[in-house]
């Protein structure tokens, strides 16, 4: 049977992801006691292959239940069940603006005193055991609805346990380190298009921009350490039973160098890892490199719905 445990910050978008596997043929269930997950997964795992259950586990379940969760899912290990642990995230600044514009309580105010940005805090804190468990974390802070339910489709659904799934991703520092980073690598060390006014206006994908950075040794040399360095770790890192890994480069605007640098990395790579997901966060793209693609890669502009749960 297929598992798959969506937890999370409240107003990171964990409804619209268990909607979306439940699009995709799970059997969803939102806000699951974790004490009966056991239980359930021994009602649907007499069929087999056929059964896919998606639920949603997170701070509204009842006091001491999560404590308990890590045991329990060291026990579903232990029986050989095939489950994955998706934790969702939101920057906690987001996620104040989110609740104030919909005017909703957040599920640990309702019984409480504390303040909305308390209450965001607290969470965070209770969910904490469960965010160091997750085999993938997504950061949905400037992902749209729509960006987030193909996520899900792309990364969770099609997921195979014995293939890691690796993730190269631009950024700006100047809009903050990714929440969802495994590995940060800084790029700001590079000669930066940005200083040239008639190249200020291009990206990373453009032939002009290439043709500057390809130009300097350093760019080719730091490039080559970086693969090297992937290629002698990732191996270690699936073997340690990891499924997902997200690679972030980023430099100052996240435009020029690190867009250029995940490219070429991509490129290289993609030979060994056969396909590889490709996210330029400033730029607003995302699409799949694959070893042998039946068309060049299409990019995905993504939109600017927030997802929420």
């Amino acid at each position: 049977m297929q598992l798959v445990i969506i937890s999370g910050r409240s107003g990171s978008g964990k409804s619209i992801a268990l909607q979306a596997l439940e699009d995709l043929g799970y059997y969803a269930i939102d806000n699951l006691p974790a004490m009966l997950l056991g239980s359930l997964v021994d009602q649907l795992r007499d069929q087999g292959d056929r059964a896919h259950l998606a639920v949603s586990i997170d701070a509204r379940n009842l006091p001491g239940a999560l404590e308990r969760l890590p045991s329990m899912l060291e026990e579903l290990r232990q029986r050989k069940i095939n489950f994955q642990v998706i934790y969702l995230t939101t920057d906690a600044r987001i996620l104040l603006e989110r609740y104030s514009a919909t005017r909703r309580r957040h599920p640990l105010t309702r019984d409480s005193e504390m303040t909305l940005e308390e209450a965001i805090n607290k969470e965070e804190e209770t969910l904490h055991d469960i965010r160091d468990l997750a085999d993938l974390l997504i950061d949905t802070s400037r992902l749209s609805v729509h960006d987030l339910r193909r996520r899900i489709t792309d990364q969770v659904a099609h997921q195979r346990r014995d293939k890691l799934t690796l993730t190269l991703e631009s950024f700006g520092y100047k809009r903050g380190v990714p929440l969802d980073a495994d590995l940060v690598f800084d790029v700001r060390c590079l000669p930066n298009p940005y200083w040239d006014p008639t190249l200020r206006q291009f990206t990373g994908r453009d032939a002009n921009i290439v043709a500057f950075l390809s130009g300097y040794p350093i760019v080719d040399a730091m490039s080559n350490d970086i693969q090297a360095w992937l290629e002698r770790w990732l191996p270690a890192y699936q073997d340690s039973q990891r499924s997902y890994m997200t690679i972030a480069i980023g430099c100052t605007g996240g435009q020029h160098r690190s867009v250029y640098m995940v490219e070429q990395l991509a490129e290289r790579l993609v030979h060994s890892m056969g396909e590889i997901q490709l996210r330029h966060r400033e730029l607003g793209l995302q699409y799949t490199l694959s070893e042998q693609p039946a068309a060049p890669p299409a990019a995905t502009q993504t939109g600017e719905q927030p997802a929420t749960s």
